[in-house]
């Protein structure tokens, strides 16, 4: 794979658009806006009222190069459900839009991450098909106050509405926290390479069909 210094990249990657998109997405349950940038530095703002929530999606803005800005404001007096849902319904919305036609991304993407004892594999793929295949064995029920059940709710409604497919897998872990560090950050760097520009392949689409 070749590496591009900024200043030798080609000249239509050097001056592609920074790929940006903002949507809100307000019911009866949740209020959400979310900000993000594909070609960011990692910065992030993350205010969802769910501590571990926002822990988790920092990792997907740090690992994933990704500046990403998320309001949330849901009914938390119930449970966290309809807030974490939503938020990846609104970030999936966010994504998809963000990327545009896809002309010259990789489309896939794949990572390990290990955290101590927790080794999760993630695999992407820009299909233009939802779909979320996810084995996650959660040794707890709970991370403080975070339900674990909620990271699939999280990352289905992120695949219904970013039009990917993807696999997550947890290949080893004791810990919940450490589990679910691992799914989020190894989701942040195959989405990561899944969305870098390929410089042999700028104007194309990455697929037979000559659409995604």
């Amino acid at each position: 794979m070749t590496n591009y210094p900024l200043t030798e990249l080609p000249e239509a990657l050097a001056t592609r658009v920074p790929r940006i998109a903002e949507l809100s997405r307000n019911t009866a349950e949740t209020q959400i806006s979310v900000r993000v940038n594909l070609d960011g530095t990692g910065v992030s703002r993350l205010h969802t009222g769910i501590g571990f929530f926002d822990h988790m999606l920092d990792q997907i803005a740090r690992h994933g190069l990704i500046d990403l800005d998320i309001d949330a404001e849901g009914d938390l007096h119930i449970d966290g459900h309809h807030t974490v849902e939503d938020v990846g319904i609104t970030l999936g919305q966010a994504v998809h839009k963000a990327v545009g036609d896809k002309k010259g991304i990789r489309r896939y993407g794949h990572a390990y991450v290990p955290l101590d004892e927790a080794l999760s594999r993630v695999v992407v793929d820009f299909s233009g098909r939802p779909g979320l295949v996810m084995d996650v064995p959660f040794k707890s029920a709970m991370v403080g106050t975070f339900d674990t059940q909620l990271v699939h709710e999280f990352f289905q409604g992120f695949v219904n509405h970013a039009f990917v497919t993807l696999h997550i897998d947890n290949l080893k872990g004791e810990n919940a926290h450490h589990q679910a560090e691992t799914v989020f950050k190894a989701f942040a760097r195959a989405l990561r390479s899944a969305l870098e520009f390929d410089p042999r392949a700028l104007g194309s689409i990455p697929s037979t069909k000559g659409s995604l």
